[in-house]
C-alpha cells in the first residue's frame, strides 16, 4: 500500500459532491482508499485517524484529495479523480425537453414563485439567514435544512415571522411533510389524520414510520428545528406550527415531538396546546418517556390496536463485562437512547450530554481515543457536520467508530440507528451490513462476542426498502428493530445481563454524596 495526499488550493466542491466522488474513487480497481475533501479541520483531523499525512499549511479553502493504492498507479488514480469531479460538476441532460435556466438570487427565484410556495433554504449555516429573511419578508414559509446558523439569526427570523403569520421549520430541519411532499430527509407514509409538530428531524421519522407500520396515516410533518422549544428561543415556530394544524381539516390528532426541552418553555407549550380545538399528544423525551409509548398513545386514542413492532435477526449475548457504545446517525434517537440507559447503567458520556460533565470532546470521537464509560455518539451533531455530508448521506465517521469499538475489549454492545427515507443514503445496508459482519469479526478472532443491535427507521414504502435493509443486517449479525426504544432496551438487558462490574461501578458513580441520583 502507498498513501499519496494532493493539495489543491482554492478548489471548492460541496461536501455531498466530494462524498460522491470520493466513493467513485474508492471504487477504481487497485484503489484502496479514498478521501477527496475540503480541508475543514474535521475532515483533517478523519484524515490523520486514517493514517494521512496532510502538510501542516493546509487550510479549509483547500482541497485535500487523499489516496491509499494496492495496486493502480498514481496517474491512473488521479484520472480517476479528475474524472469523477468532472463528472459531479456536469448538469443532468434532459432528452428532448427545454431548459430554462434557474434563477440566480432567492430574489428573482420568490418573484417566480407562486404565493403558497414554501422556500427551502440549504446552504453553509453562516450564509443562511438573508436567503431566509428574503422568503419570510415576501410572506413564505421557509424550510431552513442548513446546520450550524446562529442562534440570534434564529430568534430574528422567527420573530420576524411571528409578526407575518409565517412558518420558520428550522434551522437544522431535517424532515418535513408539506402537502403530501416529503422535504430533506423524509419517509414515504401514507395520508391519514395525525399531524406532527416537532422540534427534531429523527424523532419526526421515528413517530410517522411507527404510525404507517400500524396503518395509520399523517396529514403534515411540521419540523422547527431543534432549538425551538430552548428557552432563548421559547417556541415561536412551535405555536406558528400548531395552530397551522388546529386549522387543518384533514389534522384530527396532532403529536408534537421534542428532544428534552427546557422545562418552563414545555410548561408553556402544553398550557397553548390545550386551547387549541384539536387533541394534542406531548412526545417531548424526558427520563420516562419515550417515542415508541407516545405513539402507542396516539393509537390507542384513535381506537387503533397496537401492534407488535416488527424486528428481524437473532438476540446474542456479551461475552463478558464491558460497556455499552451507542453510534447513532440522529440526534434525537441518540437523546432516547441516552434516557433510557441512564435510568438503568448510570451516567452515559456523549457529544451532546444529557449533563455538562459527561461532554465528550469531538477530538476524542475522531481519534478514537479510549473511553471507560457508556458512551453514545451523535455523529450528526453540527460540530461533526462542518465541511461534510449528514451522516445519513456520508456514514465515514461512524463505520470508523464501529471498527473501533469492535477492536476495544471493554465494549459489551454496540447500538446503531439506520435511517430510510428520500434524501438519505440510497442503500445504506450496502456498507453498513459488511461493516457489522467484520467488526463481529474482529470480535471474534479476540475471543469475544459481539452483539449489535440496530433500530431501523422506516417504512414499506420508502425507496431503499424497510425489509431488505432489515435482512441485509440481520445476515451480518444484527438484531434489528423497528422501535429505537425497543432496540436501546434490548441493548440494556444485554449489558445488565452480563452482570458486569463495570456497570455497577458506572450506577454508583450516578449518585451523589447526599445520596441523590443527578
Amino acid at each position: 500500500m502507498t498513501d499519496h495526499v494532493r493539495i489543491r488550493s482554492g478548489a471548492y466542491a460541496d461536501s455531498v459532491t466530494l462524498l460522491q466522488v470520493s466513493k467513485r474513487v474508492a471504487g477504481t480497481p487497485g484503489v484502496a482508499e479514498a478521501q477527496v475533501a475540503m480541508a475543514t479541520a474535521l475532515n483533517l483531523e478523519t484524515l490523520a485517524a486514517m493514517g494521512f499525512d496532510v502538510p501542516a499549511e493546509t487550510g479549509p479553502n483547500d482541497m485535500v484529495v487523499a489516496l491509499r493504492l494496492a495496486d493502480a498507479t498514481l496517474e491512473d488514480a488521479l484520472a480517476a479523480v479528475e474524472e469523477a469531479l468532472a463528472e459531479a460538476g456536469r448538469p443532468p441532460v434532459r432528452d428532448g425537453a427545454a431548459t430554462t435556466a434557474p434563477p440566480r438570487t432567492t430574489a428573482a427565484a420568490l418573484r417566480e414563485a407562486p404565493g403558497d410556495a414554501v422556500v427551502l433554504v440549504s446552504v453553509p449555516g453562516a450564509s443562511a439567514f438573508p436567503e431566509a429573511m428574503d422568503a419570510v419578508e415576501a410572506g413564505h414559509d421557509v424550510m431552513i435544512f442548513s446546520d450550524n446558523v446562529p442562534l440570534e439569526a434564529e430568534l430574528a427570523l422567527k420573530r420576524a415571522a411571528a409578526g407575518r403569520d409565517v412558518l420558520v421549520m428550522g434551522p437544522d430541519c431535517g424532515t418535513a411533510l408539506v402537502g403530501g411532499v416529503g422535504l430533506g430527509f423524509a419517509n414515504t407514509v401514507r395520508p391519514g389524520p395525525v399531524g406532527v409538530v416537532a422540534a427534531s428531524g429523527t424523532g419526526t421519522q421515528q413517530v410517522v414510520c411507527l404510525l404507517d407500520q400500524a396503518g395509520v396515516g399523517v396529514s403534515a410533518a411540521l419540523g422547527v428545528g431543534g432549538r425551538d422549544l430552548s428557552e432563548a428561543v421559547g417556541g415561536l415556530a412551535t405555536r406558528t406550527a400548531l395552530a397551522r394544524l388546529d386549522a387543518d381539516p384533514a389534522t384530527s390528532r396532532v403529536v408534537l415531538v421534542s428532544k428534552p426541552p427546557a422545562p418552563e418553555v414545555a410548561e408553556a407549550i402544553a398550557s397553548y396546546a390545550q386551547s387549541l380545538d384539536v387533541p394534542v399528544e406531548l412526545a417531548l423525551l424526558a427520563p420516562g418517556t419515550d417515542l415508541t409509548s407516545r405513539t402507542e398513545a396516539v393509537l390507542e386514542t384513535l381506537g387503533v390496536e397496537v401492534p407488535r413492532w416488527r424486528r428481524w435477526g437473532e438476540p446474542e449475548n456479551a461475552s463478558g463485562p464491558g460497556f455499552l457504545r451507542g453510534l447513532f446517525v440522529g440526534g434525537t434517537l441518540c437523546d432516547e437512547a441516552m434516557l433510557l440507559a441512564a435510568d438503568v447503567l448510570g451516567p452515559v458520556h456523549s457529544n451532546i450530554p444529557l449533563a455538562p460533565d459527561l461532554a465528550l470532546d469531538t477530538g476524542v470521537i475522531t481519534s478514537g481515543t479510549p473511553v471507560a464509560h457508556h458512551m453514545m455518539i451523535d455523529f450528526g451533531d453540527d460540530a461533526l457536520t462542518v465541511g461534510r455530508a449528514h451522516p445519513m448521506i456520508d456514514p465515514t465517521l461512524r463505520r470508523a467508530a464501529l471498527s473501533r469499538a469492535a477492536q476495544d475489549p471493554t465494549t459489551a454492545v454496540v447500538l446503531l440507528d439506520v435511517v430510510l427515507g428520500n434524501g438519505a443514503e440510497p442503500d445504506p445496508a450496502a456498507t453498513l451490513a459488511p461493516a457489522v459482519a467484520e467488526a463481529r469479526a474482529q470480535a471474534a478472532e479476540s475471543g469475544r462476542a459481539l452483539p449489535v443491535v440496530v433500530s431501523l427507521i422506516g417504512t414499506d414504502a420508502d425507496p431503499q426498502g424497510l425489509d431488505a435493509q432489515a435482512e441485509a443486517l440481520a445476515a451480518a449479525g444484527a438484531y434489528v428493530f423497528t422501535s429505537n426504544a425497543e432496540a436501546t432496551r434490548h441493548a440494556l438487558d444485554v449489558v445488565t445481563a452480563a452482570g458486569s462490574p463495570l456497570v455497577s461501578a458506572a450506577a454508583d458513580a450516578s449518585v451523589t454524596a447526599s445520596g441523590e441520583r443527578r
